[in-house]
């Protein structure tokens, strides 16, 4: 039986998105925070953690991070926001979460609405979370 994973999302310091999944978000984001936990990020420093989604098991999160990577930006960041207008809903002390320390100031209602920067995210626009014809779509082995 595998144990539970998460998908994460990070903004990184040039403005991007990187989706990834771990069974330990904290432990992960230090590696990223250091440097050494991929290439990508590590020539993007600083991260900030912007979404931890729970999955049931590491076929799920694997799953979840193709389809969340096979997203636009638009959708991710659509995805971000409806997360964090859910989870202001929620009690702000859920039991489990993995990034409780570090999601606290994606819970407060100015990082909310703004970059890391400080600039205002657009309201974003609904989209049908497809990838464009262009992208090649991600696939999952089964």
């Amino acid at each position: 039986m595998d144990e539970r994973a998460w998908v994460y999302m990070l903004r990184c310091g040039d403005g991007s998105l990187y989706t990834g999944w771990s069974t330990d978000v904290q432990r992960r984001l230090r590696r990223h925070r250091a440097g050494s936990a991929s290439r990508y990020t590590a020539s993007r420093l600083p991260v900030e953690l912007v979404l931890a989604l729970p999955m049931a098991d590491r076929t799920q999160a694997r799953r979840e991070e193709a389809r969340i990577k096979a997203l636009g930006r638009a959708a991710k960041l659509e995805l971000i926001a409806a997360e964090c207008a859910s989870a202001q809903a929620l009690s702000p002390a859920i039991a489990g979460s993995p990034s409780a320390s570090e999601t606290s100031s994606v819970g407060s209602s100015s990082s909310r609405s703004a970059n890391s920067d400080g600039s205002r995210l657009e309201p974003l626009i609904r989209s049908s979370g497809e990838p464009s014809a262009s992208r090649r779509p991600w696939r999952v082995p089964k």
